[in-house]
């Protein structure tokens, strides 16, 4: 089942405010958060109305811009969420950091993208413990255009951006396990304006 999400009414936000609106003559949706402002890793998310996704391919292209008042850490994280449970409590989710694309910071550019895992694998539990494999640098930026395709196989993920021919993220062994199933949708964090079109969902079971 192949589903394309054009509409404002096809999607429910969580602690998020959601406007659709034009860049360049094209319709967008456009993503900030709206509670949880100083808050790391949260459910600030934009879901699916009656999508129940459990293997499969998401596709949507992303820009990010900060927002004006972003502080100084902010990054212009923007990513998706899948597998959204009923009440938005646990889902997977993977975001890049624009910010850390262009930086000759060798720290910084090997936390370019993301997946977590919330609630309670995010970024700062795997630093805290000393676990990379769910970080990669990538070479993206602000107000950029990135085209992010996701295929998701049981317990198995792999995000691609743009053309590039490998995943720039492989992750083995997903939190949730391979069973999970839920909504997609958006992610959008800390002084981050995001910005989503050509949002596509093909299920394969």
């Amino acid at each position: 089942m192949r589903i394309r999400c054009e509409d404002l009414n096809e999607l429910i936000p969580v602690h998020t405010a959601v406007t659709q609106e034009e860049i360049d003559g094209e319709k967008v949706f456009r993503v900030t958060k709206k509670d949880k402002i100083m808050q790391f890793d949260e459910n600030t998310i934009v879901r699916l109305k009656n999508v129940d996704f459990h293997n499969g391919i998401i596709r949507v292209k992303m820009l990010s811009r900060l927002l004006p008042d972003a502080p100084d850490f902010a990054r212009g994280f923007i990513g998706i969420v899948f597998r959204v449970n009923q009440n938005n409590s646990e889902f997977e989710s993977f975001y890049i950091r624009p910010t850390n694309g262009t930086t000759n910071d060798p720290v910084r550019k090997a936390h370019g993208c993301q997946y977590f895992s919330y609630p309670g694998y995010t970024f700062a539990y795997f630093r805290e413990f000393g676990i990379t494999e769910y970080e990669a640098p990538i070479h993206h930026g602000l107000n950029e255009w990135v085209q992010l395709t996701a295929i998701i196989q049981d317990e198995k993920a792999q995000f691609y951006l743009d053309d590039e021919k490998d995943p720039v993220l492989a992750v083995q062994c997903m939190k949730h396990g391979k069973a999970a199933h839920g909504s997609v949708g958006f992610f959008s964090e800390i002084g981050t304006e995001a910005f989503f079109k050509d949002f596509e969902v093909v299920c394969n079971d």
